[in-house]
């Protein structure tokens, strides 16, 4: 695998980053029949210390198309295996997707530079190695969207497409994303080689993700123990930020849960628009196994097998190998929760921790899913009632069908409020601050890969423009922050393989 150190795009330096060999495949990418530019995340160009214009460039958008390798790149596809909806599958891989080197940005962090759409490698099975348009617009806007958001994720630096078509259920207009990431190791590159018994890779491995991500645990006592543990850690948080924002990631399989604790692979996933706990849109998720309220188990149980991977690391004594890992297991919920709770309260306002605060915050919650209200304005439009005031209450009630309901709990909220020592101003700005006015709708995520495909690319700027600083006021774009009508309600939302 190869380091490359950005100077400009095309003259790269190349290091050895020290993952095991048998953890990847050298592959070229497939060149494409016209490749063209339709986005560059300039902020993110620079961020990387990339030369923008030169990547916007002919020369620049054929590398960023895989039909050009820069000299002295030798790019590769990823091998992992993986849990998909429970069941055991032991040979995955990137088998659309082509690693091209990793970039040290301006802040000194090793980021992969990936092309997902890039064509067959030795991992395709029977897949056709390509990307079509609307997946690779939806990852673009969604990553992004969760990148204003300031959760961990994976980055969109652009958007080429190819001159050619790909065949779904349909025809469609095919795409290569750069995807931008901290690195691509998964709970199933893990398994890929602890399953077949190589304990050497895994331990060879866990060595490296160590010096990639957590570099302060090499002189641990325990490395790998601490590894397990921050790594749980990690997810746990994650994890609870996405229920704090009402994301749903739609396929938690352990091949999609990445070991440096960002969110990977946005398939069918989606943000809610009205709340309940059993919400589901992914089309291939028929037993609702990744459900919104199931996320926060299913991060648990994947680490489970990450921890199945480790047990031979952790100890040769069988039964303190299992002590470690639930230890690590407990340290993943303490995380969840501990995230998860202090996020919820500070969602209505309160600073000042109490005895009853994650209640009171969980009641709105059940309020809300009796009325499925929507999830985002709900807590936006309750950072603007005035803690005396019933009458600002409307715009807040007016998202529930029957606020009976709604109207006893904003009265307890104020009697709670009152207990608080900062003023309704502080508290307000605070609510604001933690409840995005902006997030990456279905319907809009839709029209925007509608249009596109029209040719219009004005409702992809502006979804852009409004997600990428979701928690400011965007009075030209405010519609933005509407919820759907009854007839652009997206219900189910489709894997791009």
């Amino acid at each position: 695998m190869s380091l490359v150190e950005a100077r400009e795009p095309f003259a790269l330096d190349v290091l050895d980053t020290g993952l095991p060999e048998a953890a990847y495949e050298r592959v070229a990418p497939t060149p494409v029949q016209a490749p063209e530019l339709l986005r560059l995340n300039r902020p993110l160009a620079a961020e990387l210390g990339l030369d923008a214009g030169a990547l916007a460039s002919p020369a620049g958008v054929e590398v960023l198309a895989g039909s050009r390798v820069p000299e002295g790149v030798s790019p590769l596809a990823m091998a992992y295996a993986g849990h998909q909806f429970g069941n055991w599958v032991p040979s995955l891989g990137d088998g659309r997707a082509v690693l091209l080197g990793e970039v040290v940005d301006r802040a000194g962090v090793r980021r992969d530079l990936q092309l997902k759409g890039a064509g067959r490698t030795p991992f395709s099975r029977m897949g056709d190695g390509r990307a079509a348009l609307g997946p690779v617009l939806r990852e673009y806007v969604v990553s992004e969207g969760m990148a204003g958001l300031g959760i961990p994720t994976t980055r969109a630096l652009a958007m080429v497409t190819t001159g050619e078509r790909v065949f779904r259920q349909r025809a469609e207009p095919g795409a290569v994303l750069t995807r931008v990431s901290a690195s691509h190791v998964r709970v199933g590159t893990f398994e890929y080689f602890a399953r077949r018994g190589d304990r050497e890779t895994v331990r060879a491995l866990a060595d490296y993700v160590i010096q990639r991500h957590y570099p302060h645990l090499a002189e641990a006592g325990a490395p790998y123990q601490a590894l397990f543990e921050a790594i749980a850690e990690r997810t746990g948080e994650l994890i609870a930020q996405w229920m704090l924002v009402g994301f749903i990631h739609g396929v938690m399989n352990t091949d999609n849960i990445a070991i440096s604790g960002e969110t990977i692979d946005y398939g069918p996933c989606a943000f809610m628009d009205g709340y309940h706990p059993d919400t589901v849109y992914s089309s291939i998720d028929l037993g609702g196994r990744y459900a919104y309220n199931q996320q926060p188990p299913i991060g648990q149980w994947n680490l489970a097998r990450l921890a199945e991977c480790l047990l031979p690391l952790f100890s040769e004594d069988e039964e303190q190998a299992m002590d470690i890992a639930y230890a690590g297991l407990d340290a993943y919920a303490r995380r969840f929760d501990e995230v998860y709770q202090q996020g919820l309260i500070a969602k209505i306002g309160l600073s000042e921790r109490r005895e009853g605060d994650v209640d009171l915050a969980s009641d709105l919650l059940g309020c809300m899913a009796e009325q499925r209200a929507d999830f985002t304005l709900t807590f936006r439009r309750l950072a603007d009632v005035a803690g005396g005031h019933a009458e600002a209450d409307e715009p807040v009630r007016a998202l529930f069908g029957d606020a009976t309901a709604f109207d006893g709990w904003v009265a307890r909220w104020r009697e709670r409020l009152a207990a608080e020592t900062r003023d309704d101003g502080a508290r307000r700005a605070a609510m604001r601050a933690v409840n995005p006015a902006y997030i990456p709708r279905n319907h809009r995520v839709q029209q925007v890969i509608d249009a596109a495909e029209a040719g219009d690319m004005a409702p992809l700027d502006e979804l852009l423009t409004v997600v990428a600083r979701p928690y400011d006021d965007h009075e030209a774009l405010a519609d933005y922050a509407r919820p759907p009508a009854p007839d652009e309600v997206v219900r189910q939302t489709f894997c791009g393989t």
